[in-house]
C-alpha cells in the first residue's frame, strides 16, 4: 500500500459529500435537511452491510485472477453456470465475510476501503433522492441492501472476476466491459435503485395543464450546489486512483485527471448557454448538474481517451441534461426532484458507451486479462473503441457490444433487485391500513360522515376528523364482537 493511500481514500470522500451538495441545491430548506440526513444514513447503513457480507460478495474470489500478497485465500467464487460454460462466468464471491479469515490482510483492507466512497456514493444517489418521500424503513432497506448485497454483486461482475469483466475472454468482446471510475457501478446502478423506489412509492407528478408554460426546476440553496461542484473537482482523481486494482503502469494519471476536469468543464457550460439562450437567464442549478453529469460520464472512460474526446463526452451530456430532466419531468411525469435519474443514469450509460467510441488503444494494456501483449495482432494495443489512434486498429463493434451489456446488465439488476426487496414489503406493509381506511371511507359514505382524504406528502392517508362517524363505529364494533365470538 503506498504512502499516500490515506490522503487518496480521504479526498476520495468528497465525491459523494459533492454529489449530495448538488443534490440538496435544488431542494426547499426541509427537503435540503432530508439530503443531509440521507448521507449519513448512506454513510453508516451502506458501511455495515458492505463491512458484513459486501466485500466477501464482491471479492470473495479476488484472488483467482490477481496474484498479490493478501490475495492468496480469496479463492471462492460461485455461477449459476456449470464448468460445461468454461470459467469466468462467475456471479459472487464467498470468501471473507465480516472482514474476517481470508480477508483479514492488509491488502485485503486497502481493497474494502478503496470501495467505501464508491459504496456509500451508490447508496447516497437513492436516498438523498427518496428521502422525506418513502417510507423510514424504506430509505433503511435501501441503504443496507444496496451496501450489503446490491452493489458487492454488480462490482463482483466488473472487478472481481464476474462474468461482465470476461466478455472479452469468454465471448471475444473487446476487454470485457471496461468502467474504469465507476461509471456504471456506481451511478448507474444507484440511479436505478433510486428509479424502483419512487416507482414503487411516489405518484407520478400531475398533468400540466394544455398551453402552459413550463418554468425551470426551482433553485432553492445555488451555494450549496457550487460547493459540491468543487469537492467533485477535488476528489476526482483520488476517487479513481485509490483503486489498488487500477494498474498504474498501463495508465496516464495526468492524462486521467485532466480528462475529468474537461469533462466537467463542458458539462457546466452547456446547459448554463442553454438556459440562457432559452430563458434568458442562466440557470446555476442547472449548470452544476450538468458539472456533476460530466463527471459522472468520463468516469468509465477517462484513462483511455484523448481530451479533445473528453470535451465532447462533457458536451454532449451537458446538452441533454436540460432535455432529459424535461421528459423525466413533464412527459414520464416521474417525481425526481433531485435529478438523480438524469445525473447518474444518463450520466452513467452514456459514459460505459462512450468507452465503446471514443478509446483510442494507447491505454489499458491487458484490462481484464485482455491482451497483455498484443490485442487484434497489434503490439501494445490497449482499451480500443470505433476512435482508435493510429497505428492501433478499432475493436469494433466488439467493446461497444460488451459496454451495451454492461449498461443493460447493470441498469436491470439494479431495478429489479431494488424492485424485489421493497415492493413486496411495501404492500404487506400497506395493506391492514388501506383494508381499514376502505371499510371507514365505506361507512363514513353512508352516513355523509367525514371524508378520508390524503395528506400533503402524498406518502401516507389519513382521516380530516379522527373521530369515527356512527356508521363507522358500527362496523367496527360488530367486526370486534365477530373477531371475540
Amino acid at each position: 500500500m503506498p504512502d499516500s493511500f490515506p490522503l487518496t481514500f480521504g479526498l476520495a470522500f468528497l465525491v459523494p459529500l459533492g454529489y449530495a451538495l448538488i443534490a440538496a441545491g435544488g431542494l426547499p430548506e426541509a427537503r435540503a435537511r432530508h439530503a443531509a440526513l440521507s448521507l449519513l444514513a448512506a454513510m453508516g447503513l451502506a458501511l455495515l452491510g458492505y463491512v458484513a457480507t459486501g466485500f466477501a460478495l464482491q471479492f470473495g474470489g479476488i484472488g483467482l485472477i490477481q496474484e498479490r500478497p493478501g490475495y492468496e485465500a480469496l479463492i471462492w467464487e460461485w455461477s449459476a453456470l456449470g464448468p460445461m460454460w468454461g470459467a469466468g462466468w462467475g456471479m459472487a464471491g464467498l470468501a471473507g465475510w465480516g472482514l474476517t479469515d481470508a480477508a483479514a490482510t492488509p491488502a485485503a483492507y486497502a481493497l474494502a476501503l478503496a470501495n467505501l466512497p464508491w459504496v456509500v456514493t451508490a447508496a447516497a444517489i437513492p436516498l438523498v433522492s427518496l428521502r422525506g418521500r418513502i417510507p423510514a424503513w424504506a430509505s433503511a432497506l435501501i441503504g443496507l441492501a444496496v451496501g450489503a448485497v446490491i452493489y458487492p454483486l454488480a462490482g463482483n461482475w466488473i472487478w472481481g472476476g464476474g462474468w461482465l469483466a470476461n466478455l472479452g475472454r469468454n465471448l471475444n468482446l473487446g476487454h470485457g466491459l471496461v468502467d474504469a471510475g465507476g461509471a456504471g457501478l456506481v451511478h448507474l446502478l444507484g440511479a436505478s435503485v433510486a428509479l424502483a423506489g419512487a416507482l414503487v412509492f411516489t405518484a407520478r407528478r400531475p398533468r400540466p395543464a394544455r398551453g402552459e408554460p413550463i418554468p425551470l426546476p426551482p433553485v432553492h440553496l445555488p451555494l450549496l450546489a457550487v460547493l459540491g461542484a468543487g469537492m467533485l473537482l477535488a476528489g476526482n482523481l483520488a476517487w479513481m486512483t485509490a483503486n489498488p486494482l487500477l494498474d498504474l503502469r498501463t495508465s496516464n494519471l495526468p492524462l486521467t485527471a485532466l480528462n475529468g476536469i474537461l469533462a466537467a468543464a463542458a458539462g457546466g457550460l452547456l446547459p448554463l448557454a442553454f438556459t440562457w439562450f432559452i430563458a434568458g437567464n442562466p440557470d446555476p442549478l442547472m449548470a452544476t448538474r450538468g458539472f456533476a453529469a460530466g463527471t459522472v460520464a468520463v468516469a468509465a472512460a477517462a484513462p483511455f481517451i484523448p481530451p479533445w474526446a473528453a470535451l465532447a463526452i462533457g458536451g454532449a451530456v451537458g446538452l441533454l441534461i436540460p432535455l432529459t430532466i424535461f421528459v423525466v419531468d413533464h412527459l414520464l411525469r416521474w417525481d425526481d426532484p433531485t435529478a438523480a435519474l438524469t445525473v447518474h443514469g444518463l450520466g452513467g450509460a452514456l459514459g460505459l458507451l462512450a468507452v465503446g467510441v471514443f478509446a483510442d488503444g494507447r491505454y489499458g494494456q491487458g484490462w481484464n486479462a485482455v491482451g497483455a501483449d498484443n490485442t487484434l495482432g497489434v503490439i501494445w494495443q490497449g482499451v480500443a473503441g470505433f476512435l482508435a489512434a493510429a497505428p492501433f486498429k478499432p475493436d469494433w463493434p466488439a467493446q461497444m457490444q460488451a459496454q451495451a451489456v454492461g449498461v443493460a446488465g447493470l441498469a436491470l439488476f439494479g431495478f429489479f433487485a431494488a424492485w424485489l426487496i421493497v415492493a413486496p414489503l411495501a404492500v404487506i406493509l400497506r395493506l391492514p391500513g388501506q383494508m381499514l381506511r376502505g371499510r371507514l371511507g365505506a361507512a363514513a359514505g353512508a352516513s355523509a360522515g367525514p371524508a378520508i382524504a390524503p395528506v400533503a406528502s402524498g406518502a401516507e392517508t389519513a382521516l380530516l376528523d379522527p373521530r369515527p362517524s356512527a356508521a363507522a363505529a358500527e362496523v367496527l364494533d360488530h367486526e370486534s364482537v365477530q373477531a371475540n365470538a
